[in-house]
């Protein structure tokens, strides 16, 4: 059985295969502001997770998700679709599993952008890692879960997109998902710790995360970029905007940042995003911090 469910293909151009995988919560609507531009030039291929609801979902064991099952299906799904070489772009929860998915089978991916990623979510203060949360507050949040999923998700939706414009899609989604699963996926990211997994990237990365965004704070993506220490290239972008779904909230920053990733991808003039991103090069390690 597999996790993805609901595969798309839509296909412009010669130039690159785009994978845009979704975080948890969301489905692959989330990508809708996005895809009529990235489709022109490119193949990009979208799905759904089956914990969203739009697959056959398994009854819910505790344990049974993992972020090494999520990269298996990803990898299933690449080969299935005869993928080689794909710029992945991964949102939330799937940024790790991209991660841990292009160490295992390095030939398929290109290029990953990470999106609102964060490998860990509570705090380390002896490591000096600040995730974003305690682990009482994360304890707190899955125990109101567990009690009161609707309730749950009506008061953490709007906290997490930060534009109440934007609400409505993420709660139908959010409340789509059946209540024991969602609290398993959501123990297995939130109280996870995947930073050793980074350590083992090769394939160049952008990480981008939103200035705003209080689940996967800008700080983690510095983090982040310390600990991949092997990949070929680590770009760090900031956007301007809030919530953890920039998709829907900021899409033209977002896109001028893809097809940054895109042109440098296929050889493009300069590479640079547009979109209003400013790129400045900063003496640490060459990393291009950018804010877009």
């Amino acid at each position: 059985m597999r996790w993805y469910a609901n595969v798309r293909e839509v296909v412009g151009g010669g130039g690159a295969t785009v994978v845009l995988a979704h975080g948890y919560g969301a489905n692959q609507a989330l990508w809708d502001k996005l895809l009529p531009a990235l489709s022109q030039r490119n193949r990009v291929i979208l799905f759904d997770w089956d914990f969203t609801g739009g697959g056959e979902q398994q009854p819910e064991e505790e344990g049974r998700y993992t972020f090494g099952r999520f990269a298996d299906d990803l990898i299933a799904l690449l080969d299935n679709k005869g993928v080689r070489g794909a710029v992945m772009v991964g949102h939330s929860m799937s940024a790790m599993a991209a991660c841990i998915a292009s160490v295992r089978r390095p030939d398929l991916f290109s290029h990953l952008v990470l999106l609102c990623a964060s490998p860990r979510y509570i705090n380390s203060p002896e490591e000096g890692y600040v995730g974003g949360f305690e682990k009482a507050g994360i304890d707190g949040m899955l125990d109101a879960m567990s009690s009161d999923f609707v309730s749950w998700v009506k008061g953490f939706v709007p906290n997490a997109v930060g534009d109440p414009a934007s609400v409505p899609p993420v709660e139908e989604s959010f409340l789509a998902m059946r209540p024991g699963v969602a609290l398993e996926v959501a123990r297995m990211i939130f109280l996870g710790d995947q930073r050793e997994a980074l350590g083992a990237v090769t394939a160049p990365c952008t990480i981008v995360q939103v200035e705003g965004d209080f689940a996967a704070p800008p700080g983690v993506a510095e983090h982040m970029r310390r600990l991949m220490a092997r990949a070929a290239a680590t770009d760090v972008v900031i956007i301007d905007s809030v919530g953890h779904f920039p998709q829907l909230v900021a899409p033209q920053q977002l896109l001028g940042v893809l097809e940054g990733v895109l042109r440098r991808h296929g050889g493009g003039e300069d590479g640079r995003a547009h979109g209003g991103a400013v790129e400045e090069q900063v003496a640490d390690g060459g990393i291009n911090i950018i804010t877009a």
